[in-house]
């Protein structure tokens, strides 16, 4: 097949060459029409495989990627259309086998692959759908057993979102009806597989939802291929259903078929006859339970009185006259009131010894001495201290007048006032005592007492020799 595909594509190219044999000139533009000519006529249907990379999703619902091996790349494009027919969602790294064909792209003068289907290699679309949703939804907690409702053990209204002429909405009726023949059922019809069927049984779930009279609803379809079930697979019916405040009992294929609606319903039942059973209970069974309730109910009432009646017996013989036991308690009364009486008088005699000793000896140590003679040690601490303070004060003056004086004497603008001047290095600031310290050239500053001149050393004079 490759020796033919090389073969139809040289025979293109000698086709196209042969129109230039008179040295024509042509532009850009057409010598791309020309190429993506060749390569669509001789590349129309291929299948390609490879390893996806740089992978991209823009708003616009196109996917862009490349497809690559160990020794080549080439750039896809696979537009809206054909994304939303792909069960699964490519990711970086995955394997896949692609059915498209051959163009190019006019800006960039490159060839790419526009891809018309694409399936994993390894596993099936389905399989890896189903694998990729189940990921997903596990991610957000949507299968938590937090979220799962209890499904009530009488309900009066079972709702039922399945196709209105299969096999299992016939099995859901027939054991309900022998089971409990009274219980109301109200269908949501719906289709349960092909294109469309996962929104219609997602809008059931949300109808039986505002209706009220709903106890419970049964999401319910036959056996079939995974390709069959796919509806039940869908994330917007997973959503429905965990979005749902009525209790949901999810009854899809067979008991060795898993759905997703199986994961996030709040029971999962492995027929749908078994999904009619768990939601009523046999009417015959309920009778026996509600007849064996009775009699223990019953006997245990009697078994109650009976006892009651005992106890009362018992009462009555071990009672005494009251008339008795109130006068043994006004007797009681009367002698603790006496002797509360002589407790209080001898207390509050008590306490008045109590009090006079007190006022006694608080007399005999009366502060007002102590205070007086307090009082006149604080006179005599504070003349003491003033006269302290100001002759500290005298001393520390006179001490300040001398040391101000000194300090004036050795003042360096004594010395200015007295004619003289300070010489210091103009860049280090370091004073000059000795004309030796100098060189012809140096920068000084010379300071007088009104201000500083900057002067150069022209020439140098010792009293003694160099």
């Amino acid at each position: 097949m490759e020796d033919d595909l090389t073969k139809g594509c040289f025979l293109g190219l000698f086709n196209v060459m042969n129109l230039f044999t008179d040295r024509k000139i042509i532009t850009v533009s057409q010598l791309t029409a020309l190429v993506r000519e060749v390569l669509e006529d001789n590349f129309e249907h291929l299948w390609v495989e490879g390893e996806i990379s740089n992978l991209a999703t823009p708003s616009s619902g196109h996917i862009y990627f490349t497809l690559k091996d160990s020794g080549a790349t080439v750039r896809c494009v696979m537009f809206k259309s054909s994304v939303r027919a792909m069960k699964f969602r490519m990711n970086d790294g995955m394997k896949i086998l692609l059915k498209a064909r051959m163009t190019v792209y006019d800006q960039r003068g490159d060839y790419q692959l526009v891809a018309e289907y694409a399936e994993p290699l390894g596993l099936g679309a389905l399989q890896l759908a189903f694998q990729q949703t189940r990921d997903k939804l596990a991610k957000e907690g949507i299968f938590d057993a937090a979220h799962k409702k209890t499904i009530p053990a009488l309900p009066t209204t079972v709702g039922i979102v399945t196709s209105p002429t299969g096999a299992a909405i016939h099995d859901i009726l027939n054991v309900i009806g022998r089971r409990y023949a009274n219980l109301q059922i109200l269908i949501a019809p719906t289709r349960v597989q092909g294109e469309g069927a996962a929104a219609e049984i997602a809008a059931a779930i949300s109808d039986l939802n505002r209706y009220a009279r709903v106890d419970v609803i049964i999401v319910a379809r036959g056996g079939g291929s995974i390709e069959d079930l796919w509806a039940f697979n869908e994330e917007i019916v997973a959503r429905a259903i965990y979005a749902s405040r009525l209790p949901i009992i999810s009854a899809v294929g067979h008991e060795v078929d898993l759905t997703i609606s199986d994961l996030v319903a709040d029971l999962r039942a492995p027929t749908p006859s078994a999904a009619a059973e768990l939601v009523v209970s046999s009417k015959a069974q309920m009778l026996a339970d509600c007849n064996s309730l009775e009699r223990r109910l019953s006997q245990s009432i009697l078994r109650h009185f009976s006892d009651l009646s005992s106890s009362l017996e018992i009462l009555k013989l071990s009672l005494k006259d009251p008339g008795i036991i109130i006068e043994r308690l006004m007797q009681r009364l009367d002698e603790l009131n006496a002797r509360t009486e002589y407790a209080l008088t001898d207390l509050l005699q008590k306490y008045k010894q109590r009090a006079g000793i007190a006022e006694s000896s608080l007399k005999l140590n009366s502060p007002d001495k102590r205070i007086r003679e307090l009082t006149g040690r604080i006179e005599n601490l504070s003349i003491r201290s003033i006269a302290a303070i100001r002759s500290k004060l005298e001393f520390t003056s006179s001490s300040l007048s001398t040391a101000s004086g000194r300090l004036d004497a050795l003042s360096p603008l004594s010395i200015l006032h007295r004619g003289y001047a300070a010489v210091t290095m103009k860049q280090t600031g370091k004073t000059v005592r000795e004309v030796t310290a100098l060189k012809p050239g140096d920068a000084v500053d010379v300071r007088f007492l009104d201000g500083i001149a900057e002067c150069e050393v022209k020439s140098i004079h010792c009293n003694m020799p160099l």
